[in-house]
Parts: C-alpha cells; structure tokens; sequence
C-alpha cells in the first residue's frame, strides 16, 4: 500500500470519527484523531463538545505508552494555546509522536499555522493537506464563524414541483414526504440554530425542534420586527433544553419586550426599523457563539436573505406534486434578478432522492445584478 494511499485511508477514520460530534461542538470544530503504529490502529478519539477533551487528547490518553513512536491522523490542525483546555501540541510532544498527519491548518487566529511549527520545531515530522476538501467541508461552519464571527448561513426550501411553498389558502402541511421530513430534522439537529419569520409563526405554529431520538433543538430564531406574536405559540411553550430568541427592532414597545423576558425569551434589538437588520443579527449571534443559521423562512424572509447576500448554502427540496394559483406562494418574493444572466447561481450541486422528492444542495455561488 502507498504511503499516500494509507494515509488517507487512516484520515478518512479520523473524519468519520469527528462527525459522531456533529451538532454538539458549539462553537469549535468537529475533530477526530487516530494513532497508528506499526500498521494498525492503536487508539482513537474525537471531541465531544466544548470543554470536553479534545480528539488528540482522548487518543494519546487511550494509547498511553503506546503512543511513543507512532503517527497521529487529525483533521484540523492541533491547537497550540490555552483556551477551555490546554494545548494539544504539548501533549502530543510530551507523548513522544513521531509523525502527525494533518488535513488542513486551523483557521483560528490564535492557531493558524502556529500548532504545526510548534511540533515541527520539537522534532516531529508533520504532513498537512491530506484530504483537505474533506475536511474544509466537514467544518465549513466553523470555518467561516471562527474567520468572520458570524454565523455559516443555510436556506432551506420545500416546494413542489411548479414552485410553490403552500397552496392559495396558505396550507403547506406536508408538501414533501416523510423522508424529506426525516432530513429536514437531521439538518436542524446539525445546525446550532433555526430561524423563522413572523409570518411562518403566524401561519403554522411551529415548534421547530428536532425530532429525532437523542436529537439535540437547536435554538429557536423568530424575526417580529414590533415584538407582536403571542406568546400561547408553540415557540414559547416548550419543553426543551434549546432557548427562543426573537429578534425585533427599536419599534417594539418596552412593554412587550418586557413580556418575552419575563418568560424567559431573550430579545435581539436589531436596528432601527421597520425590519429586522439582519446584518446585525447575524453579528449578534456570533457573539452568542452561533456559528451556523438553518433559515426555514417564508418567502420575504428567503428574499431578505438572498437580497442581502448573506447565504453561504442552500438545501432546496422539490416534491413531485402541483399546486397551482396565481396567488399561491413561492419560495422567494422581493423583487427578483432584472435578466437570467443576473441569477444567483449554485456551485458544486449535488441532487439525490429523498424518498419520492428531490433534495438540491449547493453553495451560493453569484450575487444579483443591477
């Protein structure tokens, strides 16, 4: 076997190791570590969640002697600072590794090429870029929080076949079917957050959580620009673990503001009116450690989203059926892309089945045009 060939056979482990944590490392990255000597797997470990042992820390410590001569395979670069643990670097050095194989450089600051010269000047050999795509995508949310301090932003859709996300009198339960529905949960379990607008609480009283077993809620998101919704929604009474927020602006009274913190909501002032400033929104959960947003918005949301050129992903599921009506809604309202040319387009789309549905996803790749 190739040394090259081996080494993506054994970070590949380390990459399915790290997404066992998937949802539940708010706010750092998933990583997944192995320890390999003498050709075969000696010890292996992931990260949790925040505060727990990091993956290098969970493999050295299951490994102990053992580990004196072996090669370490990691997905991300090991840390080399003190933050709710201590540096990995030093362990590793103290452990006696004698190669580390790295996918990719942390994008952290405080890390950023500094944890591989840190081992490198100790005298280990380090390898970095094996399965790199893999493993840029794997932690595409914490890429792009740890760099920008804002939230990785997806746009979920469901419509049918001739666009539409609801019928003329407003129903929309179930345009797409149970396996699309199963999805949808795993995406929300995934994400740190959901979001919503007014209209979507309005309309169908979600509850917004995860339902699925051993499931972690994300945070429930709500846009009310005037703090107007009644607090008998769903959104408000549940018995979860996962808080609501609603984000509203200067306009809404301090009487209904009141109201939602004494219930136990807490309120994201943004902006001045009428609308939500979502710019700011999505700045404010980044300092609350969101690193990543599900968006589940009706159509002035989606366009506000798009408008704005705040959405780094889309997931789009299509079911095989037709509404019709001029007056029946689609995914996207405002005021549209003047030509064809002009569309926001998708790079690197994937399509698959979902049951009898379709499920598109892909990465924003242009912007409107004037």
């Amino acid at each position: 076997m190739a040394g090259r060939t081996r080494d993506e056979i054994y970070m590949r482990q380390a990459l399915e190791l790290a997404l066992r944590a998937r949802g539940r490392t708010r706010p750092n990255p998933m990583v997944g570590a192995v320890l390999v000597k003498e050709g075969r797997v000696i010890a292996e470990g992931y990260h949790r969640q925040a505060g727990m042992p990091h993956a290098e820390i969970e493999a050295l410590r299951a490994a102990g002697e053992r580990a004196r001569g072996a090669t370490l395979y990691v997905n991300l670069e090991p840390c080399c600072h003190v933050g709710r643990t201590g540096p990995c670097t030093e362990a590793i050095i103290a452990a006696g590794v004698k190669r580390v194989v790295v996918a990719m450089e942390d994008p952290n600051p405080l890390v950023a090429g500094k944890g591989v010269k840190t081992l490198r000047e100790a005298g280990i050999e380090v390898q970095v870029g094996v399965l790199e795509p893999e493993a840029r995508r794997l932690n595409e949310a914490f890429i792009k929080y740890i760099t920008t301090r804002t939230p990785f932003v997806v746009l979920k859709v469901a419509m049918t076949l001739d666009g539409k996300i609801a019928t003329r009198s407003g129903a929309s339960r179930w345009i797409t079917g149970a396996e699309a529905r199963a999805y949808v949960h795993q995406l929300r379990a995934t994400y740190d957050a959901i979001l919503v607008g007014k209209g979507t609480v309005l309309q169908d009283d979600p509850s917004l959580t995860a339902r699925l077993p051993g499931g972690r809620d994300p945070v429930r998101i709500a846009l009310d620009s005037r703090a107007e919704l009644s607090l008998t929604h769903r959104l408000f009474r549940l018995d979860s673990p996962a808080p609501t927020w609603v984000a509203v602006t200067e306009r809404a009274s301090s009487e209904r503001l009141k109201m939602l913190r004494d219930q136990g909501v807490e309120v994201l002032v943004c902006g001045p009116g009428p609308r939500v400033d979502l710019r700011l929104l999505l700045q404010e959960l980044g300092k609350r450690e969101i690193t990543s947003l599900l968006v589940e918005g009706g159509a002035t949301v989606n366009a506000s989203f798009l408008d704005g050129r705040l959405v780094d992903k889309v997931v789009w599921l299509v079911a095989p059926k037709i509404f019709g009506g001029l007056s029946a809604p689609s995914p996207v309202a405002g005021e549209g892309v003047p030509a064809p040319e002009a569309a926001w387009r998708l790079r690197e789309l994937t399509v698959r089945r979902l049951g009898e549905d379709f499920c598109f996803e892909g990465y924003l790749d242009g912007v409107k045009g004037d």
